[in-house]
C-alpha cells in the first residue's frame, strides 16, 4: 500500500512521523510532494521517504492520498491531480471548510472515494484528536484502514458531516484556548514570584494531568473538580472568581464564534 501526501507542512510531518513511529507504515510506503525543493528535501532527510515537487506523481502512485495543503490552494491542486487519481484511491482531506460536496464537485468524478477529516496540532506530539466523516463510496474496511493511520498520532472518531464545524471548535481550534489558559496561569505565577520557565512547566503539566484524569477515570469533569475543592479551601475560592468572571460563558461564546466562522468558510 502506497500512502501519498500532497503538502508536507507541519501537520503532514506529524502524521508521517506517527505512522512511522507506530510501525503502521515503512518509509518506502510513503511518498510526498511539496511546493518547494527545500521542503521536499527536508522531509526526505528527516523521515527517509520519497519526496518530489510533482503533485501528479504522488496522485498517480497513492492508494491512500492525503490532501494536506491549505484550503486556499485546494482548487488549484485538485485541478492539477483530478485526472491522475486512480478510481479506487482513498482521498483524505484535512482542510477546514472544505466539505465532501466541495471535494466531489472539485474532482468532478462521482465514483471517487472521499474522506474528510480534521486533525489538530497536538498531533505533532502524537496526542492529536481527529474528527472523520466518510463519503458514500467508502466501505467499512476502507474506513478502518484510514482510521488506523489517523490513530497513529492520537485518537480519531467518525462523526456525521453536520458536526464537522463543531469538531473545529472543540478540537481543531481549541489548543489555542488551552495555550492561552496555560499562559495566563503562568503569568500569574510569575507575578507571584515563580521563574517563567518553571511557571510554564507547572501550568502545562497540571493541564496535561487533568486531561488524563478525564480520559482515564471516565468521571464527569464536575466530579473531578469537586474532588479538588475542599470545604473552606483555596480551590473553591478560585472557582468562585472564575464563575464571577464568566469563564464558562466566555469559553462557550468563543467556541460558538469559531463554529460559526467554520460554517462560513
Amino acid at each position: 500500500m502506497k500512502i501519498g501526501f500532497i503538502g508536507l507542512g507541519n501537520m503532514a510531518a506529524a502524521m508521517i512521523g506517527g505512522m512511522l513511529q507506530k510501525g503502521i507504515a515503512k518509509p518506502e510506503d510513503i511518498i510526498g510532494s511539496s511546493k518547494t525543493e527545500t521542503t521536499a528535501e527536508k522531509v526526505k532527510t528527516k523521515f527517509n521517504i520519497n519526496t518530489t515537487t510533482d503533485n501528479t506523481a504522488v496522485a498517480e502512485q497513492a492508494d491512500i492520498l492525503f490532501l494536506a495543503v491549505k484550503p486556499i490552494f485546494f482548487t488549484e491542486v485538485i485541478a492539477e491531480i483530478k485526472d491522475a487519481v486512480k478510481t479506487d484511491t482513498l482521498i483524505v482531506s484535512i482542510a477546514a471548510g472544505r466539505n465532501l460536496q466541495y471535494l466531489k464537485d472539485a474532482f468532478g468524478r462521482p465514483e471517487l472515494k472521499l474522506i474528510r477529516c480534521m486533525p489538530n496540532t497536538p498531533a505533532l506530539v502524537l496526542e492529536g484528536c481527529t474528527g472523520v466523516c466518510i463519503g458514500e463510496n467508502v466501505t467499512e474496511d476502507e474506513t478502518e484502514q484510514v482510521l488506523s493511520l489517523l490513530r497513529s498520532f492520537g485518537i480519531a472518531s467518525v462523526v456525521p458531516e453536520r458536526l464537522m464545524d463543531v469538531v473545529v471548535g472543540v478540537s481543531g481550534s481549541s489548543p489555542a484556548y488551552v495555550f492561552m489558559f496555560i499562559e495566563a496561569m503562568a503569568d500569574e505565577a510569575v507575578a507571584a514570584g515563580m521563574p517563567r520557565k518553571q511557571a510554564y512547566e507547572f501550568a502545562a503539566q497540571s493541564v496535561l494531568g487533568s486531561a488524563k484524569m478525564v480520559l482515564e477515570t471516565g468521571k464527569h469533569p464536575g466530579e473531578l473538580k469537586d474532588m479538588v475543592c475542599s470545604p473552606g479551601g483555596t480551590t473553591i475560592q478560585a472557582v468562585k472568581v472564575l464563575e464571577e468572571k464568566g469563564m464558562r460563558a466566555a469559553v462557550m461564546d468563543a467556541m460558538d464564534a469559531c463554529i460559526e466562522k467554520s460554517k462560513c468558510m
